[in-house]
């Protein structure tokens, strides 16, 4: 009987207690914005997942997470400015967009072949393409929160970055001219900063991709 009893603790136990100590030795601000509990309910209803999963837990649990400043928005139920989890699915790419970044950059919960576990792919405004991480969403999260962030946008930060990305609304990016994906807007210090919509931002970089790929730059 006490094995029964422990083995559907276990069944039903959300992911968010894990989660949130995690959270909590993260080496740069975490902010979990509250959570939207009907909202919350019909993400959950709608991707067929529960708190049992980090992802699941996420979205039951917070309207989002703002990571490193803002730098990172983890989608979650939906708060204030931030979409919720649904609001960026992506049919055309078979994948949930999980998380944006301040440049416009999505992180996309992707499955690539029937019967494999869906992993986290990351499209950039510097290489503006599809990368697979080859990380599961709980794999990927951990390694965010436990740091990963600062290496992964080493070359796409400028100096007091903290600031401008702090004041910047939970509905916009940071556009850059000359772009990151040019030979001159590598350095980012150097280029032209301005908030615009988020929306729109992540239009202009995957328009710019099918521009590019297209043949047509140069001509």
């Amino acid at each position: 009987m006490r094995l029964t009893v422990w083995h559907a603790a276990w069944m039903t136990k959300s992911a968010w207690e894990d989660l949130a100590e995690t959270i909590a030795i993260a080496p740069y601000p975490v902010q979990a914005l509250p959570a939207d509990a009907q909202r919350a309910q019909g993400c959950l209803a709608a991707l067929g997942i529960t708190t049992r999963s980090w992802l699941g837990a996420v979205v039951a649990n917070t309207g989002g997470l703002l990571i490193d400043h803002g730098w990172l928005r983890v989608l979650g139920s939906g708060a204030r400015e931030l979409p919720d989890v649904l609001s960026y699915a992506d049919p055309a790419m078979g994948g949930l967009v999980v998380a944006l970044d301040v440049l416009g950059g999505q992180f996309a919960w992707v499955t690539t072949k029937p019967g494999k576990r869906p992993t986290i792919h990351y499209f950039g405004p510097d290489l503006l393409e599809w990368q697979d991480l080859e990380q599961g969403y709980a794999d990927w999260l951990y390694h965010v929160l436990r740091g990963s962030l600062t290496a992964f946008y080493e070359t796409l930060r400028w100096p007091d970055w903290e600031a401008e990305v702090a004041g910047t609304g939970l509905d916009q990016g940071i556009y850059a001219y000359p772009p990151p994906w040019s030979v001159q807007g590598k350095d980012l210090s150097t280029s032209t900063r301005k908030p615009v919509p988020m929306g729109e931002l992540v239009a202009f970089h995957h328009d710019t991709a099918k521009w590019i790929n297209s043949g047509t730059e140069g001509k």
